[in-house]
Parts: C-alpha cells; sequence; structure tokens
C-alpha cells in the first residue's frame, strides 16, 4: 500500500544536490583514502518509478512524504520513494532479490577472483563465501540503541530501527529482506585503464570508472537477463579488493556507488569487499555493502530530497539526499557482528530517517543513528 503524494520539489531538489566527498581514513595505518558517489537517476521521475512498482514491471516501492522540523527548512515539505512496503500502512514481509556478482578482475598479472581462497589478506577464506554468510542478507540479533531490533539481516533491522515508532505501532512484524542470489563470475580486464594502487597484505587494484561504468552499463549487465537480473531485482557487483579512480589514479579511491539505468529502471551496485586493510579502521569486508545496500534501499534514485545537511562524515559541503551512509563515512560506532561461522564482519552506522527530516524521532531509542553516534538530528547547512 502507497501514499499518494505530488512530487513538485523532485525535479528541483535534484538539480541542487552537491556533492563534496572528503577523502576518508580511519587511523595513522591507513594507506589509501576512499569515499563513496552520489549518483542521482535522472531517467525516470519518482513517480514513474512508483508506476512502474504498481505494474509490476519494477522494483516494489513506497511513497513517502514529510515535513521537515529541522532548522532553517521547518515547514517545508518532501516526498520520496524508499524500496519494500511502508513501515507505516504495512505489517508484513516484503522480499526483494539481490544479485550478486563476483567480478574477477585481471590487472596486469595480478587477478582479483573473489572466487578463490585469499591465503595472504584472508586467512584463505574464499571471499564470495564469506559474503554470502554475511549479515547484509543473513539473520542476526541486532540492538541497536539499547533496543532490540530482533533477529534479522541488517538492512532489515536498520530499516525497523529507523521507524521504530510506525513499526511498533503495527505490530512489530513489519520486515524488508532481502533474497541473495548469486550469479556467475565475470571476467573484466580494462587493460591500461586499471592499475595497482597500494600493496600491504597483498595487493589493492584500481578501475578507471570512466571505463569501467560503461562496461557495467552497456555490456555486462545487458548479459544477465538469461540469470534473472531483471528492474523487479537489484544486481549488485563484488570487487575483491580492487577500487575505482575517475581518469587518474591521483583521483582515488571510490568504494562502491548504486545507480540506475534503463526504463524500466535496473538498480545495481558495485562495491568493494576489503580484506587489505589500504583505508585503515573498519572499513573492512561488508562496510562497504553495509553503506550501499542500505543507501539503495532509502533512496533508490538517490534524489529522496531532504533539507540541506553536510560538513560532516565524508561530505565537506552541503548535500540534499537521503543517503543515509554517507554521514557516517569514515567515523561514528561501526557494527561488528560475529556469525555462526566464526567470522566477525564490519557494518557502517547509518543515518535514520529523522535525522534527515528533524525530530522527533521515529527511529530506536528516539536516537538519530542506528548505533548512538547522533543523538540529535543535522543542524542548517550552509556552503
Amino acid at each position: 500500500m502507497k501514499r499518494t503524494v505530488l512530487f513538485l520539489l523532485a525535479f528541483a531538489a535534484v538539480a541542487l544536490i552537491a556533492v563534496a566527498p572528503k577523502m576518508l581514513g580511519q587511523d595513522d595505518q591507513a594507506v589509501l583514502k576512499g569515499y563513496f558517489l552520489s549518483k542521482p537517476v535522472r531517467s525516470i521521475d519518482p513517480l514513474t518509478f512508483q508506476a512502474q512498482s504498481d505494474a509490476g514491471t519494477g522494483l516494489k516501492v513506497w511513497t513517502y512524504k514529510a515535513t521537515s522540523t529541522r532548522a532553517g527548512s521547518k515547514g517545508q515539505k518532501f516526498s520520496g520513494v524508499m524500496v519494500g512496503n511502508s513501515p507505516y500502512t504495512n505489517k508484513a514481509t516484503t522480499t526483494t532479490t539481490m544479485q550478486v556478482v563476483p567480478l574477477i578482475i585481471t590487472i596486469g598479472s595480478t587477478v582479483f577472483d573473489p572466487t578463490k581462497p585469499d591465503s595472504a589478506c584472508f586467512g584463505g577464506k574464499v571471499p564470495i563465501t564469506m559474503y554470502k554468510q554475511s549479515p547484509i542478507t543473513n539473520a542476526a540479533p541486532f540492538k541497536m540503541n539499547g533496543v532490540n531490533i530482533g533477529t534479522t539481516a541488517y538492512t532489515d533491522a536498520f530499516q525497523r530501527a529507523s521507524f521504530w515508532t510506525p513499526v511498533n505501532k503495527n505490530g512489530g512484524t513489519y520486515h524488508n529482506d532481502l533474497k541473495l542470489v548469486v550469479l556467475k563470475p565475470v571476467k573484466v580486464n580494462l587493460g591500461s585503464h586499471s592499475a595497482i594502487l597500494t600493496s600491504t597484505c597483498g595487493p589493492l587494484g584500481g578501475v578507471d570508472i570512466t571505463e569501467f561504468e560503461p562496461l557495467l552499463e552497456n555490456t555486462i549487465i545487458p548479459s544477465l537477463s538469461k540469470q534473472g537480473v531483471n528492474p523487479k531485482t537489484f544486481v549488485t557487483f563484488l570487487m575483491y579488493n580492487v577500487v575505482m579512480y575517475e581518469g587518474s589514479t591521483s583521483n582515488c579511491c571510490i568504494l562502491g556507488y548504486h545507480f540506475g539505468i534503463g526504463n524500466p529502471l535496473q538498480t545495481y551496485s558495485p562495491f568493494e569487499f576489503d580484506t587489505t586493510h589500504a583505508f585503515g579502521g573498519d572499513i573492512l569486508d561488508t562496510y562497504v555493502a553495509a553503506h550501499e545496500v542500505d543507501e539503495w534501499q532509502d533512496d533508490p534514485l538517490g534524489n529522496n530530497p531532504v533539507p540541506a545537511w553536510g560538513h560532516i562524515g565524508q561530505v565537506s559541503g552541503c548535500q540534499n539526499n537521503l543517503e543515509v551512509g554517507d554521514p557516517l563515512t569514515g567515523g561514528g560506532n561501526p557494527f561488528s557482528v560475529k556469525m555462526s561461522n566464526g567470522y566477525t564482519y564490519h557494518l557502517q552506522e547509518l543515518a535514520m530517517y529523522s535525522w534527515f527530516y528533524g525530530p522527533p524521532s521515529v527511529g530506536a531509542g528516539k536516537k538519530f543513528s542506528d548505533n548512538g553516534t547522533f543523538t540529535s538530528a543535522q543542524g542548517a547547512c550552509t556552503n
């Protein structure tokens, strides 16, 4: 069930999004710095995206509306779309298929293969196997801001926590699940448009996004239709110890992004699974996936408009879209979750819905991020 609203501000908001990434690194041991891209989809508008959902030709999404209570924007009205059903009106479980394609990337004589054991950086573990067993799509007990959210996957736990007040009002049975399907690996060799960036326990590779993105959109994604990739699914690309740069290795390092192409819209996301420790701190294994998958969930078009925010996380200026990972990238209180396989995974802390639109918080513990860092909403932002 959806809320019907008018998108009078949608296109104007897209034009205002200003991304000013701050290079990230959490400690003195970091060899390189990283950031995430914010890429708004401009090929379709939110009303069309919702119509595709209603017609069963695209992702299941719901439309929300919000009135800002933040300083400098009180009373301003906003609307956007999120993946799944509304936690305000729905008590059931929504399940979306998320496919993951392991990318086997060759850079010179070095092959970065997530389907093979890595003894140098990962104790002989197989990256894609460990990703399959991670809390991105597997249940774990989550307590957020002192509240027991339930035993569920991180993406669902975050959404439940972000809308904890309406979820509880509806009996607490709301869930937004992901069904993980692993597709066949795809080999990538960009030749001179790739490089070895550094070496810690092992090499960290880089691919030029100006060549990599067209390869994904024009060749790889269309080739995956026979494996079930379609606008009703979210296709992701797992890069093992490989990041992206733009044009030159001096413009590094992009850890991931989410975007969409075509009409009906096919959403997709490439992201790194890191075991090199090249970025320091907790930017390891599923940290990047937690950022991108949850941003896709809450801002699938990358242009859900919010009052301007910034000067925090990876954003040095002002940004006005609902990207839940950007405000806490490189900081906050990341989750460490030990799964039944004995491995402890890293998950980025995320900003909740009320942080963007203002108090009172409808989130777990009445806070504004899912692990206690934000105790109030963002203030007014000026460049």
